[in-house]
């Protein structure tokens, strides 16, 4: 099997969108001779900053000089960055390998139970973390935690960054059903930690830790300065979060403070409030999808761009509350470009007009048919912030040459939940 053949093959799986529960991947793992047996892990969850404590372990790892695995989604441009040893992304020759055995694997499950594409990828990492014998695996969740794939795991530390309104239509209405779900992760016996701040969530997340006899760090946001290349000062508080982990796990996995500040201080985690000069224009590319992180992502504008009049380009997936983040940005704006999402579920960005004239009635707002469009509606203004999706700010950096161009099969892969399917991320 080629790598493009392998994509295809992945591309296929999309049908099958996603099966919440861990009887399918519990059993595609032992196909594959149970290889998260022989790995250790700490499993991250979370509505916002999952990723960025992901890369933060890591890099502290790795400067402790532990060989590391990394498991994130979704991809910004290639497929193979959801699968990292060492920052190294998995070679497409291992992804062709992987998937050919897999395949036939998955082969042998009765009709109306093959594997997803999420539980393929989840056993693909899995097999490859193993095979380059991972001292360590910063193992992220897809969506929720109770019954995503990633949570056949037992970690040495369960986190959970924040629990905010996302992906309500299958994790629940609230922020204690929300936080129940994400609390799926903790384990007997395993210290957990979370950083959130909503009192419901944390009181479920501690009945949860209860529950299981887990040790509990509750962690409120962070008031101490790290030095770190990552701007906002919610990356403080994932900071302050991941340091926690390190400290309680020396035991397992010793590292010095020398290492720590060195590992965040090298931290690199692209998409998130990532700045990127051309000519005279300058342009924030920030993945925030959620009502949350866009108050992020304001006050950080506030923070770091307070003099700064910036042009929107805006672009959602349509399962997102468009109009609460919206409402949040759009007061902001200079000007407002609303884009579709290269995705089958991208929102109507014509649908968007009316919240962002309500909010901010002085900013001219229009749409484009594109990306590219909106680019071009926004090359004389001094500063553009790309927002909205992971999948826009991804199709940005390509265009904007900041990243090596994927196959439009590995594009379409982040469109695994399509249309009346779940998708994770966005």
């Amino acid at each position: 099997m080629t790598y493009p053949e392998a994509i295809q093959h992945l591309l296929d799986l999309r049908m099958f969108g996603t099966k919440l529960g861990l009887d399918n991947p519990r059993r595609l793992a032992a196909l594959a001779g149970s290889p998260h047996e022989r790995l250790r892990f700490i499993h991250i969850a979370g509505t916002n900053g999952k990723g960025s404590v992901c890369a933060m372990l890591e890099s502290v790892y790795r400067e402790a000089g532990l060989r590391t695995g990394l498991f994130t989604s979704p991809h910004l441009v290639s497929f193979r960055e959801r699968m990292q040893v060492n920052r190294e992304l998995i070679p497409e020759a291992t992804v062709a390998r992987l998937t050919a055995r897999l395949r036939e694997w998955m082969a042998t499950f009765p009709e109306g139970q093959t594997p997803t594409f999420f539980e393929m990828v989840m056993v693909m990492a899995l097999c490859h973390f193993a095979e380059q014998e991972c001292d360590i695996v910063l193992w992220e969740t897809g969506m929720g935690g109770r019954l995503d794939a990633t949570n056949i795991v037992t970690p040495l530390a369960s986190v959970i960054t924040n629990v905010g309104l996302d992906h309500t239509r299958w994790l629940g209405e609230s922020h204690v059903a929300i936080a129940r779900e994400k609390s799926g992760i903790i384990k007997p016996g395993s210290p957990a930690f979370t950083a959130t701040d909503h009192p419901d969530a944390l009181a479920a997340i501690r009945a949860a830790a209860k529950t299981h006899g887990a040790e509990l760090t509750a962690l409120g946001q962070a008031e101490e300065a790290t030095d770190l290349p990552l701007l906002g000062k919610h990356q403080q508080t994932n900071a302050r979060l991941a340091r926690a982990v390190v400290d309680r796990l020396q035991p397992q996995l010793p590292v010095s403070r020398e290492q720590v500040e060195a590992g965040l201080a090298k931290v690199h985690w692209p998409g998130r409030l990532q700045t990127v000069e051309i000519g005279e224009q300058v342009f924030l590319l920030d993945g925030a999808h959620n009502a949350e992180g866009a108050a992020i992502l304001r006050r950080a504008l506030a923070d770091h761009f307070s003099t700064r009049h910036p042009a929107f380009i805006l672009g959602m997936v349509d399962e997102k509350d468009g109009s609460g983040f919206c409402r949040e940005l759009a007061p902001l704006a200079k000007r407002l470009v609303l884009a579709p999402v290269r995705s089958g579920r991208s929102a109507d960005p014509a649908a968007l007009v009316p919240v962002c004239h309500e909010a901010n009635p002085e900013a001219a707002t229009v749409v484009a048919a594109s990306l590219g469009q909106a680019l071009e509606r926004c090359a004389d203004e001094p500063f553009v912030v790309v927002t909205g999706s992971f999948y826009l700010v991804g199709e940005a950096m390509e265009r904007l040459g900041v990243s090596p161009t994927p196959t439009e099969s590995e594009r379409l892969l982040n469109d695994w939940g399509a249309p009346g399917t779940l998708g994770q991320g966005g």
